[in-house]
C-alpha cells in the first residue's frame, strides 16, 4: 500500500513537472524562436504556449517592437578636416514571419555583435559620403548625408531581417580649431555684409539728397526765369503804356491847338523836381534845348500811331 502511495506521489510531482515544462510564456511585443535539440523548429507568438518537455527550447526572444541605438564616431573630409557625428537609428523586425524570425534570431550570436554590425554600417555609409565632401559643405549637407546612409544601411539591415523606421544625425561638429576658424570667417562675412549694407544705404542717402537739391536747384531757376520773364513783360508793358499815355496827351494837345512841345517841358520839370527831391546827388547836368525835347515827343507819337490798328 505504502509503495503504491509513494509512486502515486512521484507520478504526480512528474506530472506536474511535465505540464510545467509543457508550458512557455511569451511576453507582449516579442516572439519565442524555439529549438529541438539545438536545431530551429518553429516561432511562439506573444502570450501562453505550448511546448515538448526537455525536448524544446525557447532559444531566443526576439522583440517586434521599434528598437533605438545612438551612435557616436568620427570622420573625414575630402581636404582632411575631422568632423565629429552623433547618429540615431531606429530600426524594427521587417515582418513576423517565420523565415525573418528566423533570420534575426540567427544571424548574429548575440545582441552586443548585432549593434556592432549597426555602428560598423552607419559610419561606413556616412564616412563614404563625407570623404567625398569639402570641410565647407558638410554643415549645409545634413539632410543629404542622412538620406545617403538610410538608404545604404536599408539595403544592409534588409539582409538581416531588419527594416530601417529613422536614421537621424542629431550633431555634427569639428574639432576646436576648425570651429573657431569658421567663427571667424562667419564674423568676417557678417561684417562685410553689414558694412556693405551701410554703404549702399549711404549711397542711397546722398544720391537722394543730391536728387533733391538739383530739383529744388531747377525749380529755383525756372521760379527765376519766370519772374525774370513776368518782370521784362511788366516793364515792357508800362514803357508802352507810359508811351501810349504821352502820344495820346500830345495829340490832344495838338487837337486843342496847343504846342505839344509844352508837354516835353512839363515832362522835363518834373524830372528835374524828382531829382532835386529824391536823388542824392549835389550837381545836375542837363540839356536846356527844348527842340531836342520836341524831337523826343515826336518819336514817341510815331511808336504810338506805329501800334494802332488800321482801319
Amino acid at each position: 500500500m505504502l509503495t503504491v502511495l509513494v509512486l502515486a506521489i512521484v507520478a504526480v510531482i512528474v506530472g506536474l513537472i511535465l505540464v510545467f515544462k509543457s508550458l512557455a510564456t511569451v511576453d507582449q511585443a516579442n516572439v519565442a524562436v524555439v529549438t529541438m535539440f539545438g536545431k530551429y523548429r518553429r516561432v511562439m507568438n506573444p502570450g501562453l504556449n505550448l511546448k515538448i518537455p526537455f525536448v524544446e527550447k525557447v532559444e531566443r526572444t526576439v522583440p517586434i517592437q521599434n528598437q533605438t541605438v545612438q551612435l557616436g564616431f568620427s570622420t573625414i573630409t575630402q581636404d582632411q578636416a575631422q568632423v565629429f557625428i552623433k547618429a540615431t537609428v531606429i530600426f524594427t523586425v521587417m515582418n513576423h514571419q517565420p523565415e525573418t524570425i528566423k533570420l534575426v534570431a540567427f544571424k548574429f550570436i548575440d545582441t552586443t555583435s548585432f549593434a556592432t554590425a549597426l555602428t560598423s554600417a552607419v559610419e561606413a555609409s556616412v564616412r563614404e559620403f563625407v570623404a567625398q565632401k569639402k570641410q565647407a559643405e558638410i554643415l549645409g549637407l545634413r539632410l543629404e548625408i542622412t538620406a545617403h546612409a538610410k538608404d545604404t544601411l536599408g539595403e544592409q539591415l534588409a539582409g538581416w531581417g531588419y527594416n530601417v523606421v529613422d536614421l537621424q544625425i542629431t550633431d555634427l561638429t569639428f574639432d576646436n580649431e576648425v570651429m573657431q576658424s569658421m567663427s571667424r570667417i562667419v564674423a568676417a562675412t557678417n561684417s562685410k555684409t553689414a558694412a556693405t549694407a551701410e554703404g549702399d544705404a549711404l549711397l542711397i542717402t546722398r544720391t537722394k539728397a543730391a536728387e533733391a537739391e538739383g530739383a529744388a536747384i531747377r525749380i529755383a531757376a525756372e521760379n527765376e526765369a519766370q519772374a525774370a520773364r513776368l518782370r521784362g513783360e511788366g516793364l515792357a508793358a508800362f514803357r508802352k503804356a507810359i508811351a501810349e499815355g504821352l502820344g495820346q496827351s500830345a495829340t490832344e494837345l495838338r487837337a486843342s491847338g496847343i504846342d505839344p512841345a509844352i508837354l516835353s517841358l512839363l515832362l522835363w520839370t518834373e524830372t528835374l523836381r524828382d531829382v532835386a527831391e529824391k536823388g542824392k546827388g549835389n550837381t545836375i547836368f542837363f540839356d536846356g534845348n527844348l527842340g531836342s525835347l520836341e524831337d523826343q515827343m515826336r518819336r514817341l507819337q510815331a511808336i504810338t500811331n506805329a501800334e494802332k490798328p488800321i482801319a
